[in-house]
């Protein structure tokens, strides 16, 4: 039974995302936002497994969460597979301190890529009724989402990505 644990450990931990995704707690936000948590699993994911698997489990990814989400005229497929890829060629670093900023700065970079994705799509289907005020609250919600996701990168991605470097070594034994 352990041994079936340690090695499908990166599958399960994939199930908690929706999960999260939905239980969205608020002691965690920052103005009524939330990081972006399919991130913290996507980066240290892509980084094992290389930027094809990347792009495919983002996309995967994006269409379980857009699934669950209400509003089906926009998507988040297109940040999750260009992130997934994106993670998928970024290679390990010897010294653990700059690796975990590290890990903030590019989970940083990749939820900003994707709320700017989002985002464009509700400008372009909304272009004829949008206000600046629509706008202001956009950049606002996008700029907190970043800065969370920054900020709890380096303590979720680092443990994800021990985690999945000792299942996979489990793996292959």
């Amino acid at each position: 039974m352990n041994k079936f644990f340690t090695k499908k450990l990166s599958i399960i931990s994939f199930f908690f995302i929706p999960i999260i995704f939905l239980w969205h707690p608020n002691w965690l936000g920052l103005l009524g936002v939330q990081p972006y948590w399919p991130l913290f699993w996507l980066l240290p994911w892509s980084m094992i497994h290389g930027s094809f698997n990347g792009l495919i489990v983002g996309l995967f990814l994006g269409l379980i969460l857009d699934s669950l989400t209400l509003d089906h005229n926009f998507t988040q497929i297109p940040g999750l597979i260009f992130c997934g890829f994106l993670f998928g060629r970024i290679k390990f670093h010897k010294e653990n301190l700059v690796g975990h900023f590290r890990y903030g700065l590019i989970c940083s970079f990749g939820s900003f890529l994707c709320g700017t994705l989002y985002f464009l799509q509700i400008l372009f289907r909304n272009f004829l009724d949008s206000n600046s005020l629509m706008f202001i609250s956009g950049v606002k919600n996008i700029l907190a989402e970043v800065f969370l996701t920054g900020f709890f990168a380096p303590f979720i991605c680092s443990q994800l990505l021990r985690i999945f470097k000792f299942s996979r070594r489990k793996l292959h034994k």
